[in-house]
């Protein structure tokens, strides 16, 4: 715990740079945070496999192993821990490319410390609440379906098993606060990523194909992930006729 009473989170900085390295974990410390340094890929992943950590604040361009392979790898072996890709490639496409990879959030090189500062607590910050929502609220169930927030894990009304991504279990857990009410695509994009990571609300859509081709019998005629045109969503526990 530090001074104010919170809990102290672990920040790994994956950067080969020293010189901004330094100037990152710095700054990290003097806000609170633990901090450990790596400089390559490879040295990342095995720090991540034995260690626990809170973010990853992930360069792209590193010795070793890219910063997308690790996320990506990460991902595949079941670790949700938050990424925040540090980049001198400002490219949409690799940003996207980075997201889909698995990341949380994308900012480019150079970058004001302040900034970085304020990325670092909006993305602690929705995970503190999805951790704190789902110890409430651990499993959900709706028609067949069973969610397993703290797993990240489904079992599906077909009985197949389901590993959820992190970004599927937040938006499914916002819509499962807010049972038939509509909650909108900004809404979401606010709660889920922050309106600075994504522009568009397409991006909320597509998301919710996801949730319906793992969770609806018919995905092409949904009964519980309803569109409300123009507007957003509304998520219903029994199924809508």
């Amino acid at each position: 715990m530090n001074a104010a009473g919170e809990a102290v989170h672990r920040i790994l900085v994956v950067e080969d740079d020293p010189h901004l390295a330094a100037g990152v974990v710095e700054n990290l410390r003097a806000e609170g945070y633990t901090v450990e340094r790596v400089d390559n890929g490879r040295a990342a992943l095995e720090a991540l496999e034995t260690q626990a950590f809170a973010l990853v604040l992930l360069d792209v361009m590193l010795p070793e192993l890219d910063g997308f392979t690790v996320c990506r790898t990460l991902r595949e072996r079941g670790d949700n821990t938050p990424v925040l890709f540090l980049t001198a490639r400002g490219d949409p496409a690799d940003r996207v490319r980075g997201l889909e990879a698995g990341g949380d959030d994308y900012l480019p090189k150079p970058f004001h410390l302040k900034e970085l500062l304020l990325r670092v607590r909006a993305i602690l910050r929705r995970w503190d609440w999805y951790h704190s929502a789902a110890a409430e609220t651990s499993v959900l169930r709706f028609g067949e379906n069973e969610v397993d927030f703290r797993a990240f894990r489904a079992r599906a009304w077909n009985g197949l098993t389901q590993e959820l991504t992190e970004k599927e279990a937040m938006i499914l857990k916002v819509l499962a606060e807010h049972p038939g009410q509509i909650v909108s695509r900004e809404d979401l994009l606010e709660r889920v990523w922050g309106y600075d990571v994504f522009p568009s609300t397409r991006t909320v859509d597509n998301f919710i194909l996801r949730l319906r081709r793992r969770f609806e019998r018919d995905p092409a005629n949904p009964r519980h992930f309803l569109t409300v045109w123009g507007v957003g969503y509304r998520f219903l526990i029994e199924a809508e006729s």
